[in-house]
């Protein structure tokens, strides 16, 4: 199993190529897909948009679409706990997609080390994402600084600025 697992790619990439069209005939996106531990416990996660907000409806009907594939297609081994919901307001930004779709919107980077003057967390606002995923933000509004992804540990949507 692992070694064809290896062939098909990883958790979420093969979980993302059932949710996708599931999610679509729904008429949802699906924004993303995660598997973690936390604790003893395996969580996959299936984030899922539309235009109008996601309902409770939303989530019920992906989860009843997808368990059935999932129990199926069974490309997870071990046991996990499926959960899916909305990315919300504060939403991470992971994908190239993401970054494309939310240019000019306000973001919180955090960062994995802090710049030399000792700070980790800074907002700004996203001016541009390149092709290697590098990305742009003004801190101020006469700085930019451009970070790489690997330099950060999460860019997030923030309500306000």
């Amino acid at each position: 199993m692992a070694e064809e697992k290896k062939k098909r790619g990883s958790t979420t990439d093969i979980v993302r190529g059932i949710a996708q069209p599931l999610a679509a005939e729904l008429g949802l996106t699906l924004w993303d897909v995660t598997f973690t531990k936390e604790g003893a416990e395996w969580y996959l996660r299936i984030f899922i948009d539309k235009p109008e907000g996601v309902s409770i409806d939303d989530c019920v009907n992906m989860t009843h679409a997808i368990n059935p594939v999932l129990d199926q297609e069974d490309p997870i081994s071990q046991e996990y706990m499926l959960e899916v919901s909305s990315p919300g307001i504060n939403r991470k930004l992971t994908r190239q997609e993401h970054f494309e779709a939310f240019l000019e919107a306000p973001v919180r980077v955090k960062l994995i080390r802090p710049l030399e003057n000792g700070v980790r967390e800074l907002e700004g606002i996203l001016i541009d994402v390149m092709e290697n995923g590098d990305f742009e933000v003004i801190i101020e509004e006469d700085t930019t600084v451009t970070f790489t992804r690997k330099e950060c540990s999460s860019v997030t949507l923030i309500e306000e600025y």
